[in-house]
């Protein structure tokens, strides 16, 4: 990787004229520099993030989407490019998918009456195919690194990131390199990068620490970098919002809350609201809201001062997947906040660890990370900024079994006396009478 002809990020095959005139030019959000699609999207050299000059789609018939429900087109099957008006002209050739989306909206009238609102769904993002949002953004922006020949992905990660960039390269056979904090990711998200092939760098330091060393190696060696700095990575996950106003029939909730950690869905999800109302799709913008955990908040910090200023802070909370303390797309989640007239919270480990378990009692199930969303909503209610006769959607990023540490911790070394939801296993003697103890107590 040292000389400059034989780094990773570089084109290895033209990309046509015409391809290349389609595809909408690179912004800087501070600058206003301008750069051609067809490179990988690092940071301006101003340091600024780079967004997407992407139109709004006009002249849409949703019975399109609707109809595409029913093809058996592997991009019409994927609930991202079934939205693909939405995204980026790539040609079809390049386009990595397995496929992404189509995932469940739960209406859940037990946690709704525990959370103290009148109507909530769970929009189940760890239902995607490595157990994360992070696959429908990986879906275009893998493609996107596919059809600029680049050569090498990277990313930093708390887990979730690693796993869905490791699944997507090798669908596309790009080597993959994944910088991790060491000792501070689950077994299971560490086991499912290690398992797809990815190269796995830990890192002495946190997330940010992390990050950082990957944008500087991004920059000095051409790694076309995954994460969600990357503007069309954003541009999948919009696709959570589209899909899920399909879902509803095109009639928005009043709120949508969600985890906050990089930011990057908060981004997103203010971006897709925008374009789906000026598009015509809904009639009106929901409001946002999103949660931190109390030891990673410094979004929400800067959310009390009015956004007038924002401070990284040293992270900690169980909720790894948004253990994040300087994170990347703070100005994007900032507008995207202001535009939707949203909030911002944040919510103790216990309060995580509380949520976690009535959604898992549910029998839906979740990581730590994606129950602040639903402990987040059971604040702003009781405090009266959510109506409790609200529609509510709550998103949940990761499946429950990204993090089974958590789940065992939870339950098997809760202190006394324990919550009334712990739910320890019974050691019995093999015997009928034994086992009647156990069965009794269920009644």
């Amino acid at each position: 990787m040292d000389g400059a002809d034989d780094r990773p990020g570089q084109m290895t095959t033209p990309v046509t004229a015409l391809d290349a005139d389609a595809m909408p030019s690179l912004r800087c959000r501070a600058c206003g520099m301008q750069y051609p699609a067809q490179q990988a999207p690092g940071r301006c050299s101003c340091g600024g993030l780079l967004d997407l000059d992407i139109a709004v789609p006009s002249g849409l018939d949703r019975d399109v989407f609707t109809r595409r429900l029913a093809s058996h087109d592997l991009l019409d099957r994927s609930g991202v490019w079934r939205y693909r008006e939405f995204l980026v002209p790539l040609p079809s050739p390049v386009i990595v998918t397995r496929p992404e989306g189509n995932t469940n909206l739960y209406p859940v009238p037990r946690i709704a009456q525990w959370a103290g609102c009148a109507q909530l769904w769970l929009k189940h993002e760890g239902e995607n195919p490595t157990g994360s949002f992070k696959d429908r953004g990986m879906t275009v922006a893998v493609s996107h690194a596919r059809w600029i020949g680049a050569r090498a992905v990277a990313c930093a990660s708390t887990g979730n990131t690693s796993a869905s960039v490791a699944a997507y390269a090798a669908l596309a056979g790009l080597p993959a390199v994944v910088f991790l904090p060491e000792g501070k990711i689950t077994a299971a998200k560490l086991g499912q990068a290690i398992a797809y092939g990815a190269r796995i760098v830990q890192i002495r330091g946190d997330f940010d620490a992390a990050m950082r060393l990957v944008q500087e190696a991004s920059a000095a060696f051409g790694l076309y970098l995954l994460n969600s700095v990357n503007p069309f990575r954003l541009l999948g996950q919009q696709t959570i919002m589209f899909e899920m106003l399909h879902q509803l029939a095109w009639d928005a909730p009043d709120w949508i809350v969600l985890p906050g950690g990089n930011l990057g869905n908060t981004a997103a999800f203010g971006q897709a609201l925008v374009r789906a109302h000026a598009a015509g799709l809904i009639a009106r913008l929901p409001r946002l809201a999103t949660v931190q955990a109390e030891g990673a908040a410094p979004f929400y910090a800067a959310f009390q001062r009015r956004f007038t200023a924002f401070s990284p802070v040293q992270a900690e909370t169980i909720a790894t997947a948004i253990r994040i303390g300087n994170p990347v797309n703070y100005e994007r989640a900032r507008d995207a906040i202001v535009a939707t007239d949203g909030v911002v919270t944040a919510v103790s480990d216990a309060e995580i660890l509380e949520a976690k378990a009535m959604i898992d009692r549910a029998g839906i199930g979740c990581e730590p990370a994606s129950a602040a969303a639903v402990a987040g909503l059971r604040r702003l209610i009781s405090e009266g900024v959510i109506d409790a006769k609200s529609n509510v959607v709550a998103v949940l990023t990761g499946h429950v079994l990204k993090d089974p540490e958590t789940i065992m911790a939870m339950h098997q070394t809760a202190a006394e006396p324990s919550p009334a939801w712990v739910n320890r296993p019974i050691v019995v003697e093999p015997t009928l009478a034994a086992l009647r103890e156990v069965l009794d107590a269920l009644a």
